[in-house]
């Protein structure tokens, strides 16, 4: 799919807005018209201003070559609300974004969909609650969204893809801007199974300003959206008002009243979002009849499956483990990094270990 260049142009005009841009796109459909338009046809589009149409009527090609060469090169595919790729849930809420900036693919299936968001800073908890359910809701079919951020994002996609599902981030960020840095190999499992969408051009920074903006988008683009741990003033609770304001259900993880990374999810809950305790619950919120498999087919040695079996959704330190199994210390650590590697069981600080699912 050849980009059409004139989308970056577009979207470079000084002081276009997103009103602008869709106003222009319906009354055109092709992007390309509107830079051969005349000035008597672009002053009859509502809300297309004479300082707009100069910056059109100015405008040459040549002047956002780097970023189609950039966009060229990252095979980044653009697409607007008029095309049929285009997700179908974001028509249907107020200020859809009318172009997107996409690498992977999004599918048909990725409609049934959760969003799951939550602070940057997460305590064992968030991220053990983010795992678990990013994992079985992506196990049960569900396409897993967020924003790619450090923390809870982060922890949703490597859920959903250690499930072997599909999972889609939206950033707040041109697509070609590799934020957060440390994310790039997640990124490129992404755009393997599933999908890397902006609606920024690209070249624009992650400024804070741009991330209320694509809370929208994330909220858009799922059926519910679940909220895991977030303090008082947190970008949570904005994707938690979209997400109202689209008649999405929010569903909350309580967390300790004593936490402060929990005080915006319990707010949440206490003005009305759903308190969840189990993946289980948003299945059967939604009216998805879960699909789980029984369990993963593991191939263990003996040895292997004696440790497991030790090993719950509780912690356990390796001095009970090696206690329990009254084995060498060194031959349980072996096992417990087999099974790490495997993605089976995760270890926590101060040399505990739990389940992975």
């Amino acid at each position: 799919m050849e980009i059409n260049p004139f989308f970056i142009a577009l979207l470079d005009l000084p002081k276009i807005t997103p009103r602008k841009v869709k106003n222009l796109l319906t009354h055109f459909r092709d992007p390309e018209k509107i830079f051969k338009a005349k000035r008597e046809e672009l002053a009859t589009i509502d809300g297309i201003d004479e300082e707009t149409i100069s910056n059109i009527l100015r405008f040459k090609i040549k002047d956002c070559q780097e970023k189609i060469k950039r966009a060229q090169e990252l095979k980044v595919k653009i697409i607007s609300f008029l095309d049929e790729e285009y997700p179908q849930g974001l028509l249907n809420i107020k200020f859809f974004p009318p172009v997107l900036f996409l690498q992977g693919e999004i599918k048909k299936e990725d409609e049934k969909s959760i969003a799951i968001v939550g602070t940057r800073n997460p305590s064992v908890y968030g991220r053990d609650v983010a795992e678990r359910f990013s994992f079985e809701l992506a196990e049960n079919g569900l396409t897993i969204i967020s924003g790619l951020a450090r923390g809870i994002d982060t922890l949703a996609h490597q859920g959903a893809l250690a499930a072997g599902g599909r999972t889609i981030a939206v950033l707040g960020c041109g697509i070609d801007i590799p934020y957060p840095v440390e994310n790039k190999n997640l990124r490129e499992k992404i755009v393997e199974r599933g999908a890397i969408i902006s609606e920024f051009n690209l070249g624009t920074p992650p400024d804070r300003f741009n991330f209320p903006r694509r809370n929208r988008i994330i909220s858009g683009l799922a059926l519910a959206v679940l909220a895991v741990e977030a303090p008082e003033k947190s970008g949570v609770l904005i994707t938690a008002w979209w997400a109202s304001e689209q008649g999405k259900e929010v569903f909350a993880i309580p967390g300790p009243i004593t936490s402060k990374r929990s005080e915006g999810t319990n707010r949440l809950i206490k003005d009305g979002a759903t308190m969840v305790t189990s993946p289980a619950e948003i299945l059967e919120n939604l009216k998805i009849i879960p699909s789980k498999k029984e369990g993963r087919k593991l191939e263990l040695s003996a040895e292997e499956e004696k440790v497991l079996a030790l090993i719950s959704e509780a912690p356990l330190y390796v001095d009970e483990i090696v206690e329990r199994l009254e084995k060498p210390v060194s031959e349980v650590l072996i096992q417990l990094f087999h099974l790490e590697i495997m993605g089976i069981v995760k270890q926590l600080p101060g040399n505990r270990y739990i389940r992975a699912y």
